[in-house]
């Protein structure tokens, strides 16, 4: 008898069932972005999905490359010295989500690596579907028709 593969990231945990998305309705999107010098931002890198009753659904990445998504409120930007700062606001029209805001959630499918655990989230909407997935550590945001 084999064992159970399990999609859980060995540093991370599998977090919620993606399916607990599922009938949520999306009404704001914040995130976060590293600010350096004169630089423009640079992220994402973190994503909170705020639903109808205010529950918030945090999506990032993990230092093995994994998506983490838990269940947690957005942090407070920080500064780091020499390092620049971390700023976290509403993202509005900078985020593929934008145009599903007031739109419940009809299916989530995610996509899995054997070492790492979870790799996508891709959430479908009425209207269309957004995937959140680890790109070379970094969080990548792609509508998808």
């Amino acid at each position: 008898m084999e064992p159970e593969k399990s999609y859980e990231c060995p540093l991370h945990g599998g977090g919620p069932s993606a399916q607990s998305l599922v009938g949520r309705s999306l009404t704001e999107v914040v995130g976060s972005w590293h600010l350096y010098g004169g630089d423009g931002p640079v992220g994402p890198l973190d994503v909170w999905l705020i639903d109808d009753q205010k529950a918030a659904v945090h999506i990032t990445t993990g230092s093995d490359w994994c998506l983490i998504v838990e269940v947690s409120e957005p942090h407070a930007g920080y500064d780091m010295g020499d390092s620049g700062s971390i700023t976290v606001e509403a993202m509005g029209d900078r985020s593929p989500f934008a145009a599903h805001i007031g739109e419940s959630v009809v299916a989530v499918r995610e996509r899995h690596e054997p070492n790492t655990g979870r790799m996508a989230l891709e959430l479908s909407f009425p209207t269309g579907r957004v995937c959140c997935e680890s790109w070379g550590g970094d969080l990548r945001l792609t509508a998808v028709r």
